[in-house]
């Protein structure tokens, strides 16, 4: 993580920093991530989640792969040329998750909020791993990693995700996979590499333990389903899940003022 501030890193021991993290645990929000294959009805139910949360009185914010302001310009820029190695994307796609999580989901979370996560960082472990890069390197770019409460995985066939794609438009160079099929025409290149993502998807759900949803049942059954499981879930505990992470944000405990006032 880059510095943003005067203060010198390495000033909390870990034993401090489990302390203000026990503090906090029940006070601090949660964080949900929506993930799956294109097309698998993901983002359509994000945005009943986030409506339901709110109706419920939480405060919610929602955060979407590829949007940081710091890197979203220079991500598109070298999308639109297709100027990108499967490193170079693998690269820019962590530093965006990188920034995202400093400057928006780690503050979010630590006042409280609920955060919903359309696409977090196993999109790009399944991207990157489809395009042939070697899973350890791509865990090492995005690390440390920072893990959720809860992981929906929504899980569609190959034809359905590509008759839902192709509905809208035709996809874009990269999510099409045509860097790494080298194939013209892009729904035909889709359909080869959207079955590498799922088949990624598929092995990184058993790692992480995703909950599944069937992205091809009725809207407001999958919907329901949401709803009971997220009130099922328990939450992870920072202390033993994502304190390397926190320890390296809280580091920097002065960029976020609440946070600094207590540390």
């Amino acid at each position: 993580m880059a510095a943003r501030s005067g203060r010198q890193p390495g000033t909390r021991t870990p034993r401090r920093v489990r302390d203000l993290l026990r503090r906090h645990e029940e006070t601090r929000g949660l964080l949900v991530a929506f993930e799956g294959p294109d097309g698998s009805g993901k983002t359509t139910q994000r945005k009943l989640f986030a409506r339901w949360l709110e109706s419920q009185g939480h405060r919610v914010f929602v955060t979407k792969g590829g949007s940081s302001p710091l890197i979203k310009p220079l991500l598109q820029a070298r999308r639109k040329a297709h100027a990108l190695s499967p490193e170079e994307l693998c690269l820019l796609q962590a530093a965006d998750f990188r920034n995202r999580l400093e400057q928006e989901i780690l503050p979010a979370l630590w006042s409280g909020q609920v955060v919903i996560a359309d696409r977090y960082l196993f999109t790009g472990l399944a991207r990157d791993a489809a395009r042939g890069l070697d899973l350890d390197w791509v865990l090492h770019a995005y690390a440390p990693l920072f893990w959720p409460d809860i992981v929906f995985n929504f899980t569609v066939s190959l034809d359905t995700s590509t008759s839902r794609v192709a509905s809208a438009r035709a996809p874009k160079f990269y999510d099409a996979g045509q860097d790494v099929t080298h194939l013209q025409d892009p729904i035909i290149s889709y359909r080869a590499f959207a079955s590498r993502v799922m088949r990624e998807y598929e092995n990184l759900a058993v790692i992480f333990r995703f909950v599944t949803i069937d992205g091809e049942q009725p809207i407001y059954e999958q919907h329901k389903r949401i709803r009971r499981l997220y009130q099922e879930a328990r939450r992870t505990v920072w202390g033993e899940w994502n304190i390397e992470a926190l320890t390296e944000w809280l580091e920097w405990a002065a960029a976020v003022p609440e946070v600094g006032r207590e540390a």
